[in-house]
């Protein structure tokens, strides 16, 4: 977790492509290759994999969806290797992750007999499990110096940073609001007062990274090649029962 210092560094199980990443950033700092077009390698690489769902090439499936979070975490790491940090890439990302989940459970919706309905709930629940873990995750790294450009909450348009433009910013964070800011709002209204609180333990946040998105799309992954499709929509809408169990431990323990 190379944004957090070492006291409050936790094992993120959703973080395993981070050590992949690291090596990818490093072979890239020296060229003319920009966490954008990592960005949209890992666009590229989700799109493939909805692609092998849809035709049952799964441990082709498999494979990109892993890479699709390998190269998430690198744009990341090849933005801090460069110096070149910004709410353009940050947007991006976040705007790129949930219409590539939309279409990862659409096409596996199209491949199972589960309604439509259930596979929606499928996806909001999903969402909210990434949000809550990201909710968290961004309330540490604000506390100790982090990341300064994933904020807390996002209610209002950053500044641009250098070598970006205000216009690209105002546009991606739009799109931001548009399509997380539902999840953001049932997350802080179920605990408004995270980040007054005392601070989230490892252990804890282990536990709340398998919400993380890396670790879903390995379970998919996994669920695929294992013969498993028929579980993945309701493994989510389960799974996110424990939303609320890993929100009442946070509010009475810490």
């Amino acid at each position: 977790m190379s944004k957090l210092p070492k006291a409050h560094k936790f094992v993120d199980v959703s973080d395993y492509g981070r050590p992949i990443a690291k090596i990818i950033a490093a072979v890239l700092k020296n060229t003319r290759f920009t966490p954008i077009h990592v960005t949209i390698g890992f666009i590229i690489s989700g799109i493939i994999a909805i692609a092998c769902i849809l035709y049952g090439y799964y441990w082709y499936a498999a494979f990109f969806l892993i890479l699709k979070s390998i190269l998430d975490a690198a744009d990341g790491e090849l933005a801090r290797l460069k110096k070149t940090p910004s709410y353009t890439g940050r947007y991006m990302d976040s705007v790129a992750d949930i219409i590539l989940n939309f279409f990862i459970l659409l096409a596996v919706w199209h491949i199972t007999d589960y309604n439509i309905w259930v596979t929606l709930m499928a996806f909001f629940g999903l969402q909210l499990q990434g949000t809550l873990y990201n909710y968290y995750y961004v309330i540490l790294r604000n506390k100790f110096d982090g990341d300064t450009t994933s904020r807390i909450f996002e209610d209002k348009t950053p500044i641009a940073l250098k070598g970006e433009t205000q216009r690209h910013v105002n546009i991606l964070f739009g799109l931001y609001k548009l399509l997380y800011g539902a999840f953001d709002k049932v997350i802080y209204l179920l605990d408004r007062h995270a980040a007054k609180g005392k601070t989230v333990p490892n252990w804890l946040m282990t536990a709340i990274s398998t919400f993380g998105l890396g670790f879903q799309l390995l379970i998919i992954a996994v669920l695929l090649v294992l013969g498993y499709k028929a579980v993945i929509i309701p493994f989510f809408i389960y799974y996110s029962g424990l939303i609320l169990i890993f929100i009442a431990i946070r509010k009475l323990m810490y």
